[in-house]
Formats: structure tokens, C-alpha cells, sequence
């Protein structure tokens, strides 16, 4: 299919286009810091967090590279290709997080999460593509990690909200549930923002529109799910070596991501407060100094993205993401050995660093290698790359971390550590450019 032409774009444009994942990172968030601890108010055992948490690799997995085949094949008039979704999907994300504080019993709680996982991905999966489709290739690095930008911004701002909330008072009273008040308002902020932040990038940024050809081709082809999943099965197929390659970065990079967010306040509360999640007025506390650290990782991401943005104009890609990573892998595997709450925010800055790569980088990698007009199928599967590592994750940690663990959530913490070093070591094999973004291998 023809690409559109395309124009340089301005920063202003840049950043208006990806304002909308601000929002939808906003939401994923609240998912990293609250979700957990609302299950734990619930009173649940601490080792099948995992097994609640199957939302999100499962809805990932089915929902993401079904929602990148079909807007593939999607025009709407006066929305494009890829709008559509980013509407739905905020939609149904706004919703989800207003109900979300008012469960009343932990299969509410898991329910709700798995329609703002549906949502969440149906939002999010499109926007690779968006800037696959719409900014020129030297800008593509700018795009890709503007994203990163917002991501941390999103972040940062539901973090800092639930400890600011946590700070008022009477917000510290509980629901019925045993849900503090202070996680409703941070909930309702989120459902605001998802919607918001995706109509400013609905409003102020038009896809490219089709060609008569392209848009032949458009409607010639079948539609629906049921093809949607067939194009999804030839585009495995044929997939790209470099892709696979990804593909085992990414399976210990995301399980080892997986593994810090479900169990980084249980880690908090034992070595800075010496106590469990059992205890529940220590783990508020943890729960809370979680918010803040994880708040300060993403300033971090926020920042860090313009240097990396400047670091993959002069090396490769696939480097600058190693060398991220292996900060992060240096991070987790310091948490369990810190017992000052507030030298708790050191190793955060390589964390930081390295959740700005993961966001945006990784695409710069591969992106080079996938049809122009496959774009919206292959980053549906890229983030089907992302799910699978976490899906293995729900059935798998439990066992290891009661069988080889000791049940100890610094254990988790220097297990996942030791996981972000071997993603960061399979980085540098991938077999892809080995000149910075926009430079030609001739050059």
C-alpha cells in the first residue's frame, strides 16, 4: 500500500499527537501502585497476587494485536484509521477507573480490571502505529520517545496524587471495603485525564488521509475479527528475524517488570519497615513511600527521555537500549540491600532510565524492519511480545517464589534484577542497524 507523503513535523505537533498516552499512562499508573494494594486491602494471600493480576497479559495478548490487524484495515471519515480506538478505548478507561475505588469484594476488584485492561490496550496499541504512519523517519525517534516523555509524565502525576491525597485527613478514612478515600480521588483524577488527554490528540492531530489506491486497497480487504485473526496468524508467519530476536529481550525483560510491580511494596515494607503486608498499618505506609518512589522513577523517565532522544541520534538503537536496561537490572538488584525509605530513591534514577528506553526505544529497533503497511499488525504483535512474558508470569512466580524464593519479596526483587541483565545482554545481538536513527549503514 502507498504511504502518504510526508512533512517534517514541529515539536508542538509532536507532542500534541501523544498527548493522549499521558492519559492512558495516568491510568497504567494507578494499576502499577494501587491495584496491588486494593487486593491487598481486600485481604488476599500475598502469593496469588499473580494470579489476580492475569488481566493484563491475557486482554493484552488478545486485544492488542486484534485492535492493530483491524485498524489496519479501518478508515472513518473525519477519524482515520487509528483515532477510533484511541476514542473507545478512553471511553471505556475513564469508566472503569470511576467505578474501580467503589468494589466491594476482590472478584468486583478483578472483574473491573480486566475491562480497564480491554480498555487500556484498545487505547494504547494504536499509538505505535500512529507514529509509524504519521511523522516522517528522522523524526520517528522523537515520536517514539515523546511517548516516553508522556509516559512519565502520566506516571508520575497518579503517583504523586495518591500520596498527596493520602496527606488530607479525613481522605484517610475507609469505605466499606476497607478502601481509603484517598484512592477514589486519585481514581476519578485518572478518569478525567483518559479521556481529556486522548481528545486533545483526537482534535488537534488528522491522520494522513488515503490515496484512491490506498484506500481501494482498504476496502478490498476483508474486515472484521475473524480476518483481523488471520492476518495476525501470516504476519507471525513472516515475521521479521529482528522481531523474533525482540521477542526473547522481551520475555525476560517484561517478566522481570511484571514481577517488580506486583511485589515492590511488599519489598518497601520488609527492609525499610521490618514488617509484612500483614501489618496493615506499615504497609499503608509502604503502600504509600511505593507511590513515591514509583512517582519519582517516571520524573525521571520524563527527563531521561530527551537524553535518550539525543543518545539515538548517535548510536544505535539497540545500545542505547542495553545500556538502559542494564541501569535498571543495577537498580532492583539494590532495593532489597536499602533500608533508608529515603535512599529508597537513588536506584530509581537507573530504573527511571531504563523504563524510558523500554517505552520507546525498543520500537526504533525494529520498526525499520516491518512493512510500511503493516504497521498497526506488527506492533499489535510487538506488544503481544510484552503480554506473553507477563501471562507466564501469573502461572509460573507463584511457584517460584514460595519453591525457591522463600516467599521473600527481596528475593523477587534480586530475581527480577538478574532477568533485566540477560534482556540487556540479548539486546545487543539483535540483528538490526548498527548505525544511529536516520544515518543509512552506507553513511
Amino acid at each position: 500500500m502507498k504511504v502518504s507523503p510526508q512533512v517534517a513535523m514541529t515539536l508542538r505537533q509532536i507532542m500534541l499527537m501523544n498527548f493522549g498516552f499521558f492519559g492512558i499512562q495516568y491510568s497504567f499508573g494507578l494499576q502499577q501502585t494501587a491495584i496491588n494494594p486494593i487486593f491487598s486491602f481486600l485481604n488476599p494471600d500475598p502469593s496469588i497476587l499473580p494470579y489476580l493480576n492475569m488481566a493484563g497479559p491475557v486482554t493484552g495478548l488478545i486485544v492488542q494485536p486484534l485492535i492493530g490487524a483491524m485498524s489496519d484495515r479501518t478508515w472513518i471519515p473525519g477519524l482515520g484509521r487509528r483515532r477510533p480506538y484511541f476514542l473507545i478505548g478512553a471511553i471505556g478507561c475513564s469508566l472503569c477507573l470511576f467505578l474501580y475505588p467503589h468494589v466491594t469484594a476482590l472478584w468486583m476488584a478483578v472483574l473491573l480490571l480486566w475491562l480497564l485492561d480491554i480498555s487500556n490496550n484498545t487505547a494504547m496499541e494504536p499509538f505505535r502505529a500512529f507514529i509509524a504512519d504519521t511523522v516522517p523517519e528522522h523524526q520517528q525517534s522523537t515520536g517514539f520517545l515523546m511517548q516516553s516523555v508522556f509516559t512519565g509524565l502520566g506516571i508520575t502525576l497518579a503517583n504523586i496524587s495518591l500520596y498527596l491525597l493520602q496527606q488530607v485527613g479525613w481522605l484517610n478514612q475507609t469505605s466499606a471495603a476497607g478502601i481509603p478515600y484517598w484512592v477514589f480521588g486519585s481514581f476519578y483524577i485518572g478518569a478525567v485525564c483518559s479521556i481529556g488527554s486522548v481528545l486533545v490528540t483526537v482534535l488537534s492531530t488528522p491522520e494522513h488521509e488515503p490515496s484512491p489506491e490506498e484506500m481501494a486497497a482498504i476496502k478490498a480487504q476483508p474486515s472484521g475479527p475473524v480476518h483481523a485473526i488471520k492476518d495476525i496468524g501470516i504476519a507471525i508467519k513472516e515475521m521479521p528475524t529482528p522481531l523474533w530476536q525482540l521477542a526473547s529481550v522481551y520475555l525476560f525483560q517484561w517478566y522481570a517488570l511484571f514481577v517488580y510491580w506486583q511485589y515492590i511494596s511488599h519489598s518497601i515494607v520488609q527492609s525499610v519497615w521490618h514488617s509484612t503486608s500483614a501489618d496493615k498499618a506499615a504497609y499503608e505506609q509502604a503502600v504509600a513511600w511505593t507511590g513515591l518512589v514509583n512517582g519519582f522513577y517516571n520524573v525521571v523517565t520524563f527527563i531521561s527521555a530527551f537524553g535518550l532522544m539525543w543518545m539515538t541520534r548517535r548510536y544505535a538503537a539497540k545500545y542505547v537500549h542495553a545500556f538502559a536496561v542494564t541501569l535498571a537490572a543495577l537498580a532492583l538488584l539494590a532495593i532489597p540491600h536499602i533500608t533508608d525509605k529515603y535512599l529508597m530513591f537513588a536506584p530509581m534514577i537507573g530504573f527511571g532510565i531504563g523504563w524510558a528506553s523500554m517505552m520507546g526505544v525498543p520500537f526504533m529497533i525494529v520498526v525499520h524492519s516491518i512493512p510500511k503497511e503493516r504497521y498497526g499488525v506488527y506492533m499489535g504483535i510487538v506488544n503481544m511480545m510484552i503480554v506473553i512474558p507477563m501471562f507466564i508470569e501469573t502461572v509460573t512466580f507463584s511457584w517460584i517464589y514460595k519453591t525457591f524464593l522463600g516467599a521473600n519479596p527481596s528475593n523477587a526483587m534480586i530475581f527480577a534484577g538478574v532477568f533485566l541483565v540477560i534482556a540487556a545482554s540479548l539486546t545487543v545481538m539483535i540483528k538490526t542497524s548498527n548505525k544511529p536513527v536516520g544515518v543509512s549503514e552506507n553513511a
